[in-house]
């Protein structure tokens, strides 16, 4: 089974990576980008063959490792 771990910066958090591309992009043209916010993105292989198990187990990583959740948001797929 395998899991997608999307993590952005919540709203109101300033983020310095996501004006520095924003400002990056308006020096090489790009006039119409208002706002970036720039996250990561996590796959993962699990051994788990139940989803609800593997759904419960992705959740544990996200809150202990994969997202500082007191400025970060995280959602997750599992494929």
């Amino acid at each position: 089974m395998k899991a997608r771990v999307h993590v952005m910066l919540k709203d109101g958090v300033l983020d310095p990576q996501g004006e520095a591309v924003r400002h990056a992009l308006g020096t090489l043209g790009f006039a119409g980008v208002g706002g970036v916010r720039q996250g990561k993105v996590i796959d993962l292989e699990l051994t788990a063959t139940d989803r609800a198990a593997a759904e419960a187990e992705v959740v544990a990583m996200c809150e202990k490792l994969l997202a500082n959740t007191v400025i970060e948001k995280y959602t997750i797929d599992i494929a």
